[in-house]
C-alpha cells in the first residue's frame, strides 16, 4: 500500500510543476526530476504545459514524462480495496466484467475497461488513495522544490501560479464534478457535428469513480500520420471547438493533452474525453477577450493595449520596452487569424517567436496575468499545437469572424467596438 502511495503522489507532483514550472530548459528539468528519486535524461518537451504559454520557453520539462510513466500502479488487491470503498462490497455485482489491466494511468488515477450488466462497454477512471487529500502539501513540496533549484524567473509571479495550480487540482480530484461537467458538454456539442461525448454511467459514479462509456479513436499525434485532407478537417475542427467553447459556450474543457480527442477515422468523428479541467469564463472576460483577439489580428497597437489594461495583462504603467514586446506577442499569436484563406500550420514559426519575446516580457511585466488566463491560454496553445503537430492548414480568419458575428456584446462595447474594424 505504501509503495503504490508514494507512487501516486509523485505523479501529482509532477502534475504540479507542469502547472507551475515555466521558462527552464530540458538541463534544468532533468536536475529537478533527479530530486525527486529517479536519475532521468534531458529531451525535447511534448507540447502539454499547464501554464501560461505566452510567456515562456517552449522546449521544456520532457524529462517530467518518463518519470510520470513510470510510476507504479495499484496493485489489484489495492484496486480492490478502493472500489469496495467507494462502490461498497458487492461493487462486481454491477458489471459482467472488469479488466484487472489498466487500459491508462495519469496523474490521479488509473482507467480500467469494464462491461456492464446490460452489456455495455464502458471506461472506469479510478483515483489513488490519498490524491484528493495531499494537493494542498505537495503544492508546499513543489514550492520548495521550485525555491531550492532556483528555475523560476522573478517575473513568474509563482504565488499566483500556485493558488490557480491548487484549485484546478482540486477541481480535478471531484468526479462528481467531472461528471457534470461531461454532462453539460454532451448538451452542448450534441447538435455540432464532428464531435461527440461519451454519456455518464451515474450508476457507477462517485467522487473518486466515474464510469463514462468507453469510445475508441486515435489521438492527435497518430491522426498526424493520415493524409493532408484528413489532418486539415481535424485541425479546423480542434480549432474551431476552442473559439465555441470561450465564445459561445463561456465553458472551456482546458487540458489539451493529446489523448483526451480521439479521432475515429471511420465515422470522421472526434470523441472527446476527460473533462476534470472545464471551467467556466465570465461574460465580461469573454467580451474583453473577443476584441483583444480581433485586434491582435488586425495589428491594432492602441486596441491591445487598451483590452489587455482591461483584461488586467498590463497595468498602465509598464515601459515602453514591456508595451512594445507584449504587443507583438500579441500580434504573433493573432497571425493565424489576420488575413482570409488556409493559414499554412506547416511553416509557422510562432513558438519560436513568442518564447524569444518571452524573456523580456519576464523580466519587464509589473503584474501576474488573469486567473483566467492560466487555463485559456493552455487550452489555445494546445490547439495551436495541435495544428503544428498536424500540419493543418486551417481557415482560422474565417472561424474567428463566424464566432463575431454572431457574438452579442453586453452593454459597454460601443466604444471600444468603434474602433476594431473586422475588415
Amino acid at each position: 500500500m505504501e509503495r503504490i502511495v508514494r507512487g501516486s503522489h509523485e505523479r501529482l507532483l509532477l502534475k504540479l510543476l507542469r502547472l507551475l514550472l515555466l521558462g527552464t530548459g530540458a538541463d534544468e528539468a532533468a536536475k529537478v526530476g533527479s530530486r525527486l528519486g529517479r536519475p532521468i535524461e534531458g529531451s525535447r518537451v511534448t507540447w502539454y504545459r499547464k501554464a501560461d504559454p505566452w510567456l515562456y520557453k517552449w522546449e521544456v520539462l520532457a524529462a517530467f514524462d518518463i518519470v510520470r510513466q513510470g510510476a507504479d500502479i495499484m496493485p489489484r488487491s489495492q484496486l480492490d480495496q478502493v472500489l469496495e470503498a467507494e462502490l461498497g462490497t458487492n461493487w462486481t455485482s454491477k458489471l459482467l466484467s472488469f479488466d484487472y489491466e489498466p487500459l491508462a494511468a495519469a496523474s490521479i488515477g488509473q482507467v480500467h475497461r469494464a462491461v456492464t450488466r446490460d452489456g455495455f462497454q464502458v471506461a472506469m477512471k479510478i483515483q489513488y488513495p490519498g490524491v484528493a487529500d495531499s494537493i494542498r502539501s505537495d503544492i508546499k513540496n513543489v514550492k520548495l522544490l521550485l525555491d531550492y533549484t532556483n528555475l523560476l524567473p522573478k517575473g513568474l509571479y509563482l504565488d499566483s501560479a500556485m493558488k490557480v495550480a491548487e484549485e484546478e487540482l482540486a477541481r480535478e480530484c471531484d468526479y462528481e464534478l467531472e461528471a457534470s461537467n461531461q454532462k453539460r458538454f454532451y448538451d452542448l456539442l450534441s447538435n455540432t457535428e464532428g464531435f461527440y461525448v461519451p454519456i455518464v454511467i451515474d450508476d457507477i459514479l462517485t467522487k473518486r469513480i466515474i464510469t463514462t462509456e468507453l469510445v475508441t479513436g486515435v489521438p492527435i499525434d497518430k491522426v498526424a500520420l493520415l493524409s493532408q485532407e484528413t489532418r486539415d478537417y481535424v485541425g479546423k475542427k480542434l480549432l474551431e471547438l476552442s473559439l465555441k467553447e470561450l465564445f459561445v459556450f463561456r465553458f472551456m474543457q482546458t487540458d489539451p493533452n493529446w489523448s483526451n480527442f480521439l479521432y475515429e477515422e471511420r465515422t470522421n468523428v472526434i470523441n472527446l474525453i476527460d473533462f476534470g479541467a472545464a471551467r467556466e469564463y465570465r461574460k465580461s472576460f469573454v467580451d474583453d477577450y473577443l476584441r483583444m483577439v480581433l485586434a491582435c489580428a488586425n495589428c491594432d497597437r492602441d486596441a491591445v493595449v487598451e483590452m489587455s489594461q482591461r483584461l488586467g495583462f498590463l497595468t498602465g504603467m509598464e515601459s515602453e520596452v514591456m508595451l512594445d514586446t507584449h504587443v507583438q506577442a500579441g500580434f504573433v499569436v493573432g497571425l493565424p487569424f489576420a488575413k482570409p484563406g488556409g493559414f499554412d500550420f506547416r511553416s509557422t514559426n510562432i513558438t519560436q517567436s513568442i518564447s524569444n519575446l518571452g524573456a523580456t516580457m519576464l523580466k519587464h511585466r509589473l503584474t501576474p496575468p488573469p486567473d483566467e488566463v492560466y487555463s485559456l491560454h493552455r487550452k489555445l496553445s494546445g490547439a495551436f499545437l495541435a495544428c503544428i503537430k498536424l500540419g493543418a492548414i486551417v481557415p482560422c480568419r474565417e472561424l474567428l469572424l463566424q464566432v463575431y458575428d454572431q457574438y452579442q456584446f453586453g452593454d459597454d462595447d460601443d466604444d471600444v467596438q468603434s474602433r476594431i474594424s473586422i475588415s
